[in-house]
Parts: C-alpha cells; structure tokens; sequence
C-alpha cells in the first residue's frame, strides 16, 4: 500500500461514518443523485423544522433575505457575485429555462458533443423539432486526445451558421472535464452565445464562473457539492440576464418591492414551495471545507485513476484515457468500456443485488460502459470488493 492510498484509506474510513449510505453497500454511484453528510443533513432538517414552526414568517417575511445570503455564500465559492445566480430545483430546470429563451430558427445551428446527458438531449431534440434549427453533435473521440486536440477539433465544426454552443464542463456519460474556458473565449470573440452544463463540477473541480466566461451555466449542488437533493443554481453573465423570461410567471414579474436584480426577482420566486434545500448549501460547503476537501478530491482522483487500471485490467477493454492524461480529463469519475456480449442492465443489477455494489453501467459508442464515481466517503477497500466481484462475474 502506498503512502496516498493509506492516507486516502484513513480520510474514507473518518468520513464514512459522517454519511448516512447503507454500510452493507460498496457505493460507487456519488454520480447519480450524491449523498448527504450527516452534518448538512441535520442542518436541512433544522430549516424545514423552522418551515413548519412558523410557515408565513419563514417564506413571506424572512425568505428572500435569508436566499440572498445562501447566494452570497455560494456564489463566492463560484467566483462570481450574489446576483448573477438564483436557486432552481435541479439542472433539469435551469437549462429548460435557458433553452426556451434562445431564439434560434430554420437557419441557424446549434452545436455540441455526443456527451451529453440523455435528458438534457431530449430537451435539445425537442426545441429543434419545434423550431427548425440544426442540432449538430461533434463526437468526442475514445480514447480522447489532449484538450487542446479537443478544442481544434471542435471548433472545426463551426460555421457562420452556429449561434449557440452547448456543452458539459464535466460529462455525464464519461466523466470528462472538457476545456470549456477555451470553447466560451472562442464563441464570445465569434459572437456565439455559450450555454455549460456544469451538473457535476460543483464540489468536484474548483470553479470561477466568471472566468469561465460562459453566457450560461447550470450546475447541481446536490451532487458532489453534497447538498440536498432540490438544489441547483442557474448562472448568467449581467449583460445577458435580461434574455432570460421565467419558466414560472409569479409575484417576481412585477414585485411590489423590486430588489436589487431583475434576473433574481424574475426567477427566484415561483410560489409556495420548500427552499429549505437552497438554505442549506452553505452548510454543504462548510462541510467541505472544515474536512479540507481539496486533500479529499485529491486523493479521490488517485483512487478513481487506480479503479480504472485495475478495472480495465480485469475486463480487457480500455480506459477513456491514457493514464498521461487522467489529471487533465477527470477529476473523480473514472469510465472503463465493458465486453460488447454484457448485458448492461442485468449486469448492473448482478452487481447491485448479488455483489452489493451499486455503479453505473450504460451503452456510450454502442458499448456497455463502467462510471466509477469516487467519493470521500470511499476507501481501497470498495475498489478492491469490485475488482472481485467483476473477476467472478466475468
């Protein structure tokens, strides 16, 4: 055992027990719908005790002071300022907010990458049937190329016809962090608006939005940020803000008392509903930050990047990447291709109810595929029980 991988085995046994997960279940999954620390948990229930104590107080009288300052606190840990966020339930929301304000038509383009989430490509898919606008995916190449490869690549595909650019900061199907300053630095000089769903890069990467440069960004705090689940925030730089209409005509349209921003009175308030989740995420940051999680995404990576040798080694197909270019391409996701005869879904549950372990498995590039998402919470020992149970399996 190396010195990181008894370090990293020491943080994953302290901060496992600050986690609620099922201790009978190996999970490898933080990539689908995050868990909640102990410690953030307890202080959601706190704000919903506080919903339920004095319901009209908490909403009408003191909610909208006490979001400013949960966006005050989040968007500093962003690298942006208070009101060039507002809080929606999930990156879900977000995006259709954005989407169904670009006015694209018959003439124009749009483009992205063959990564993106299967949701958020329905919703694309849609808005182009509906309006006539060209939805042009670029594949990214397996095993991928440098990010400045990428970037050429992908720019090669535009023309004076593309108005919109949409991609994933980190994807969901690959865990690729995809060089997304570059791609906004080059739209914003062709004029080309940039949307970045950033779903999994909050707590995850380090991030400053403003130096991302994108017009738009979503990103999900309940994933690996560990906020809970009903919480994500939508981004939009100060000149683009008036762009955005609401999915939801409420009291914001026409405020009896406007606030400072336009963009947050229009979005933040679309009825009664609970905002204990968007109160919480300070308590998610300083969870982190109080358990230096720089260290533990750090060490996270070393133990995802060893996953997916040992992974790849067992099932004799290859890794996304070469191991030259894992720090540059993931963070704490690592894929590994399966056997073209596996069945994904009955393999997946194989693993799930006879292995107790709970990983993602899919078809990318009409192959089944493993995402092995790797949390604090996780240890060598997790890596080790797959690694068995794949070698029995097969």
């Amino acid at each position: 055992m190396t010195i990181a991988t008894a370090q990293f085995s020491r943080i994953g046994t302290a901060l496992r027990s600050q986690f609620m997960l099922d201790p009978n279940v190996c999970y490898l999954n933080h990539g689908a719908y995050g868990a909640v620390p102990r410690p953030v948990y307890d202080r959601y229930l706190e704000w919903m005790r506080l919903f339920e104590a004095e319901p009209v107080d908490f909403l009408s009288r003191h909610g909208e002071e006490r979001l400013a300052e949960s966006r005050h606190i989040l968007a500093e840990y962003l690298g942006t300022q208070r009101d060039n966020i507002v809080y929606v339930q999930n990156g879900t929301v977000g995006l259709n907010i954005i989407a169904r304000n670009m006015k694209l038509g018959p003439n124009d383009e749009m483009l992205t990458t063959n990564q993106e989430h299967g949701g958020v490509d329905r919703m694309w898919r849609y808005f182009a049937s509906q309006r006539g606008f060209a939805y042009k995916k670029v594949p990214l190449p397996i095993p991928v190329p440098t990010h400045a490869e990428f970037v050429e690549q992908f720019w090669s595909q535009v023309n004076p016809r593309v108005r919109l650019i949409f991609i994933s900061h980190i994807t969901s199907l690959s865990g690729l962090i995809l060089p997304v300053e570059e791609i906004c630095r080059r739209a914003r000089e062709a004029g080309i608006t940039t949307i970045v769903d950033g779903s999994h890069a909050p707590g995850q990467i380090p991030l400053d939005l403003d130096a991302i440069g994108s017009d738009f960004y979503v990103g999900i705090t309940h994933k690996w940020l560990c906020a809970p689940r009903g919480s994500a925030f939508m981004f939009a730089r100060p000149e683009v803000q008036h762009l955005l209409e609401p999915l939801v005509l409420s009291w914001g349209w026409e405020p009896k008392q406007p606030g400072p921003s336009q963009f947050v009175d229009r979005h933040q308030w679309q009825g009664s509903r609970d905002i204990s989740p968007f109160l919480t995420v300070p308590a998610a940051i300083a969870f982190q930050q109080k358990n230096n999680w720089d260290l533990v995404r750090k060490e996270c990576h070393e133990l995802a990047l060893e996953a997916q040798q040992r992974v790849s080694e067992t099932v004799g197909e290859p890794p996304f990447q070469s191991i030259a270019g894992a720090k540059e391409w993931f963070a704490q996701i690592a894929c590994v291709f399966l056997p073209q005869h596996i069945d994904p879904i009955p393999f997946r549950d194989k693993l799930r109810y006879e292995h107790g372990i709970d990983v993602s498995i899919d078809v990318v590039y009409d192959q089944p595929r493993m995402r092995i998402s790797v949390q604090g919470y996780n240890s060598p020992d997790d890596i080790d029980h797959l690694v068995r149970a794949l070698a029995k399996s097969l």
